[in-house]
C-alpha cells in the first residue's frame, strides 16, 4: 500500500510538471537540478524565460546560502542598493507580486527576492530556492493567527510531511519548484559561509531552458 501511494505521488508530480509550459535546468559545480515554472504566475515565468534567453544570468552566482532557509542567487541586495543610489523609490524597477495558493514555500520552491517595498514587488534579477526545515502543526496554526491566513489542505499536508518556509507565504512571490535534483540544492545549502552568509567558494550557475 505504501509503495502504491509513493508511485501515485510520483505520477501526479510528473503530470503537474508536463502540465506547465516552461522548464529550466540549473547547472552548478555541485550538480544539476531541474525546475518547472508555474503558468499561474505568468509575469515571473516570462521574466526569467526572457532573462535566460538574453543572458541576464550569465556568470551568475549563488551568493547567499543559509542552511534550512534558502539558497539565493543573481543580483545581490548590496549591488541593487548601490545601483539605485540617488534614484527615487517610485522609479525603482520591480515586478508586481503574484500570489497564488498553489505557489507556496515548500521545499525546493523557486521564489523572487525583494526589498521592503510595501507592494511586495520583486527584484528583476534575483531568485532563491527554499531549503527549509521541518514544520510542526502548532507553527502553522500560529502563523494563521498571526498573518490572518488559512493554509489550504494541500499546503498543510506538504509542510507537515516535507517541511519548508510557510512564514514567507504571501510576502514573497513563488513562481516555480524543483522537480528533479533537490539533493543538489541541499548539498549547496550546507557549504561553509562567512558572517554575511556568502559562501567561501564561488558557486556559479548556468540556466538553460529545457526544450523537449
Amino acid at each position: 500500500m505504501k509503495r502504491y501511494l509513493i508511485l501515485l505521488a510520483i505520477f501526479f508530480l510528473q503530470l503537474s510538471v508536463w502540465a506547465q509550459s516552461h522548464r529550466l535546468e540549473f547547472k552548478t559545480p555541485q550538480g544539476n537540478f531541474k525546475v518547472m515554472l508555474y503558468d499561474f504566475t505568468p509575469q515571473h515565468r516570462d521574466l526569467i524565460v526572457e532573462a535566460v534567453k538574453n543572458g541576464t544570468y550569465h556568470e551568475a552566482l549563488f551568493n547567499r546560502v543559509i542552511q534550512n532557509f534558502v539558497v539565493q542567487g543573481g543580483e545581490h541586495d548590496d549591488a541593487i542598493a548601490l545601483r539605485e543610489t540617488g534614484i527615487p523609490e517610485d522609479q525603482h524597477q520591480r515586478l508586481s507580486a503574484e500570489f497564488d495558493s498553489r505557489a507556496y514555500h515548500k521545499m525546493g520552491a523557486l521564489g523572487a527576492g525583494r526589498d521592503d517595498n510595501k507592494q511586495k514587488a520583486s527584484f528583476l534579477n534575483q531568485l532563491y530556492f527554499v531549503v527549509g526545515k521541518p514544520v510542526l502543526p502548532h507553527e502553522l496554526t500560529e502563523l494563521e493567527q498571526k498573518k490572518g491566513v488559512d493554509f489550504t489542505e494541500q499546503q498543510r499536508q506538504n509542510y507537515l510531511s516535507e517541511g519548508g518556509l510557510p512564514r514567507l507565504d504571501g510576502d514573497y512571490t513563488v513562481f516555480g519548484e524543483v522537480y528533479e535534483g533537490l539533493e543538489v540544492l541541499l548539498e549547496i545549502s550546507k557549504l561553509k559561509t562567512n558572517s554575511k552568509d556568502a559562501p567561501l567558494q564561488n558557486i556559479p550557475f548556468e540556466i538553460i531552458e529545457i526544450q523537449d
